[in-house]
This record gives structure tokens, sequence and C-alpha cells, in this order.
């Protein structure tokens, strides 16, 4: 959807940054956005002048500290960040794992923190990475309680992968597949994020039982049996009930 007003234009200049493109020439962004050049140069001095952007060596553009300071203040007042810090040491305290809360907001999921008991933690989805939708037990536990006019189009865009780790090749039988996470409370992917890890996820609600973050641990497949996985897959439904609870009594 192309952006509409003068803000949403503004936005979409910082929406084109990923990983795999950190850094924009005027060139390429005209191109890339459809902008006249005396619009972008526009919104290019507007958004350095605010430090979301700033100027390299080779005529470009790249994020600029005005994010890392808005990261800053979003650590001290995410309530996930801030309350679910126990809950994290809580489920890491018993077994060499690490354990993360994880945002869900537009059509991305992004870690927001984590602990980690292990020395050398299996994730390889660090704070701020999105992560894929088509993959992994954090995305199905999200996508699994999402209303059917929300979940389709998520299903229809990533089901090639959502097949390739077996969840059914048509969106119905995706469809199934969901609802048993559902039922479940929670959900396990072995391997599908990061090989060799084992992830067991569970959603944190809002008060109208809306999805807003996932909680998740991973694990090194070699440290686990069957029963135990169970057994952490109850842990993490509990904490993530529980995150649940003190969400909705914040927002009373």
């Amino acid at each position: 959807m192309k952006p509409k007003n003068s803000l949403e234009r503004v936005l979409a200049v910082l929406e084109v940054f990923s990983e795999e493109r950190l850094e924009w020439t005027s060139e390429d962004l005209m191109r890339e956005l459809g902008y006249s050049r005396p619009t972008l140069y526009r919104y290019l001095k507007i958004l350095k002048d605010a430090g979301f952007l700033m100027s390299t060596r080779n005529s470009g553009v790249t994020l600029g500290p005005k994010v890392v300071e808005l990261d800053y203040l979003t650590r001290r007042s995410d309530p996930l960040v801030l309350r679910g810090g126990p809950y994290l040491k809580e489920l890491t305290a018993a077994r060499s794992c690490t354990a993360m809360i994880l945002r869900w907001y537009g059509n991305r999921i992004l870690c927001v923190a984590s602990e980690s008991s292990t020395k050398n933690p299996i994730s390889s989805y660090p704070r701020g990475r999105p992560m894929p939708l088509g993959r992994g037990a954090i995305a199905r536990s999200i996508l699994a309680l999402l209303p059917r006019p929300r979940l389709m189009p998520l299903i229809e865009t990533n089901l090639a992968d959502l097949s390739s780790v077996g969840l059914g090749e048509t969106a119905d039988d995706v469809l199934k597949s969901l609802r048993r996470v559902r039922k479940a409370g929670y959900c396990v992917a072995y391997g599908e994020v990061t090989p060799g890890a084992v992830g067991i996820a569970a959603p944190v609600v809002d008060d109208r039982d809306y999805p807003i973050a996932s909680v998740c641990v991973t694990i090194a497949g070699n440290l686990v049996t069957g029963a135990q996985i169970d057994q952490i897959g109850a842990e993490v439904r509990r904490v993530a009930s529980q995150i649940s609870g003190d969400q909705a009594q914040q927002s009373t």
C-alpha cells in the first residue's frame, strides 16, 4: 500500500532500511519510493535534523542516533521488558537455555527482552531483529490466536514456509494445525529457526484475548527429552498467562 499523506511518506523512508539494506543513496531512494528529488531531499533533511538518519561517506544515508536513544527509552518504559525480567529468570533458573519475550506489531515479531543461563545462547534473533512468520514456535503461538480475517492473508503470504515445516499443503491444512496449537496453549518447533534448537512458545494476550507478544524458551535439542519438553511447555504457558494477567491489570 502506497503512503497517502506526508507523514506516511516520511515514515516510508525509514521503512526501507533493513538488515539486507542498511545504507541508501538518494538516487536509490527516489527509485524505490517514487518521490521527486525536491520531496525526497525535504524529507531527508527533516529526518537528519531529528537524528533519525545520518549521512555516510559514500554520499548515502543510514539510521541515526535518535533510533538508539529511543531504544534506550523503550527498555525503560516497555511493561513487558520491565515486568518480564523476573519471569525470564525463573524460566532459565532450572536448565541451560534462553528465555525471551517477543512483541507482535503490524506483521512483525521482535525480541524485546531475553535472559540466558548458558554460555553459548542458541538464538538467531537477538533484540530488534524481525523473526520469520512462516517458521518457528513463536510465530505459530501468535498466529494461532489471530481472528480468521487477520490470519488468512498471513497464511497465504507465508504458505510455502508453513508447508515446508509440516503444517500442511493448503491454507485450510495450516488452519487445522494452528487450531491444535491454540488448544494446547503452547507450540513446539524443532530446528526451524535455529538449527539444533528446540523452541517452546506460548502467547501473551491483552484483555480481549488478542495476542500482543510471545514467551519462548530455546534449548539445545540434545539436552531435553520429550517429557522435559512437555514440562517446559507447561511452564512457558503458565508464565505467558501470568504476564497476560499483569498486562490486563495494568490496562484497567
